[in-house]
């Protein structure tokens, strides 16, 4: 008997790989994690010399300068027959997912700190949850699932309120806002990621995402470049940002996006909130308090609820003769 389609020495490769690799996946989510948390920090440090839109310019285009480097060294073609097939897909991707977010979440760091900025975004695995009831019943949350994500958010809320209590919510609210109208973004494009580009080649999603945005942020930032203050730390940090947090962080997200989930790749942003402290400790001299302390803790706690797995339902005698048949 010929082999089928789904037993191609490529998909058996992938899957004993997979099943040698268990913890891979996870491995991949903290060094996500880490990436994103400095992303936070180069954001903070590119808007005081560029506009948003500019940043967002940037950003992509060294991103997706990096990937097709990547990608021609391990000998994997830039522009496939996939484009065509894909081409409103990665329109869909690079808007949800990129353009938007990434200009929200920039405009908003020029009113409230990068620390509260990671926190607010970290409301993307509650969204994720919410919309995948009706989105994907198949990977729908359970009940501890969801009280992981209430209890991530409530080490969020943890993490924010010493922010609050000095720097104050008044003008600060619409840059918040923005961040969460991001996060919200996020959820919706992880949801679509899952559905219609699930099985891609991540560098095929990765490449093709930040190549429509940066052709989608020409039009848009170029008014503002001529009002580009050049300064080589903040231009640094947003180069840093595209090839580290957009370039190969891409890499890193579709891969745990396909690996575990939708709900659980997103839980990423729980802990995005503890490396961008990390680093804000490390790099900034930033002071560790003790609630940012118990804020962590209490977001670990929940990342690890969030992420259980529902045990398989045992199958009943009909279900087995069905699926015997």
């Amino acid at each position: 008997m010929a082999p089928s389609r789904s037993s191609s020495p490529r998909t058996i490769g992938r899957r004993v790989s997979e099943t040698r690799n268990p913890l891979l996946p996870y491995v991949a989510f903290v060094a996500l994690a880490l990436i994103w948390g400095a992303s936070f920090l180069f954001i903070k440090l590119g808007v005081h010399d560029m506009s948003p839109t500019v940043l967002v310019l940037v950003r992509s285009a060294s991103g997706a300068l990096t990937l097709a480097v990547i990608m021609r060294v391990t000998g994997r073609p830039l522009f496939g027959s996939f484009w065509k097939a894909r081409i409103v897909s990665f329109i869909v991707m690079a808007i949800t997912n990129a353009l938007l977010p990434w200009v929200l979440i920039a405009w908003g760091e020029q009113h409230i700190s990068s620390g509260l900025a990671s926190i607010l975004n970290s409301t993307t695995t509650l969204w994720a949850a919410i919309l995948i009831y009706w989105v994907i019943p198949t990977e729908r949350p359970s009940l501890v699932n969801y009280a992981g994500v209430l209890i991530g958010l409530a080490g969020v809320v943890i993490l924010v309120l010493p922010d609050i209590a000095v720097h104050g919510v008044g003008g600060s609210f619409f840059g918040a806002l923005a961040v969460v109208v991001a996060a919200v973004a996020y959820a919706v494009s992880a949801l679509f990621q899952r559905t219609k580009l699930r099985g891609m080649s991540v560098y095929e999603q990765s490449f093709g995402q930040l190549v429509v945005t940066a052709a989608l942020a020409i039009p848009i930032a170029a008014p503002a470049i001529p009002q580009v203050h050049f300064n080589w730390l903040s231009m640094g940090a947003v180069i840093a940002l595209g090839v580290g947090g957009s370039g190969v962080a891409y890499l890193l997200y579709y891969y745990t996006m396909n690996s575990l989930g939708a709900v659980r790749a997103t839980g990423v942003t729980f802990l995005v909130p503890i490396t961008a402290v990390f680093w804000g400790v490390v790099l900034l001299n930033e002071s560790l308090t003790l609630p940012t302390v118990i804020g962590m803790v209490i977001i670990l706690a929940g990342i690890v609820l969030t992420n259980l797995r529902r045990a398989p339902r045992p199958l009943s005698a009909v279900e087995r003769d069905s699926a015997a048949a």
